[in-house]
């Protein structure tokens, strides 16, 4: 597939990383190893997953890899929701997180298909 860094869902998966760590800072001390610690490495695995599938060199492997992120992003979904239930993610920041990951959702299952069709071909 080539280098992960190209693919505009890694881009957009890179900015959702560095959006989660900048706002789940500011969740109390109590959380580090609760919510705050899930719901970064949910939003590391999703980016972590693509670039581990690009190294694979297999258009299958990318497939796979692809919908482990997609599970990775439910999670991180479901994690924001929980923060902003519990009051720790102000909701505008909510609704941008989650309307980026609604986005990042789509373009693994976008991907995800196009490079598992070109398997069977």
């Amino acid at each position: 597939m080539g280098d992960y860094r190209s693919l505009r869902v890694w881009q957009a998966a890179h900015e959702v990383v560095l959006r989660v760590y900048r706002c789940t800072g500011s969740y109390p001390v109590g959380e580090r190893y609760g919510l705050t610690s899930q719901t970064r490495r949910a939003a590391v695995s999703i980016a972590t997953n693509l670039a581990e599938g690009c190294g694979r060199n297999s258009d299958a492997e990318l497939a796979r890899y692809c919908r482990i992120a997609l599970g990775s992003a439910n999670e991180l979904d479901y994690q924001l929701l929980l923060g902003r239930d519990l009051g720790l993610l102000p909701p505008a920041e909510f609704a941008q997180l989650s309307s980026e990951t609604v986005r990042l959702r789509r373009m693994l299952s976008a991907l995800a298909d196009r490079v598992s069709s070109s398997v069977g071909s």
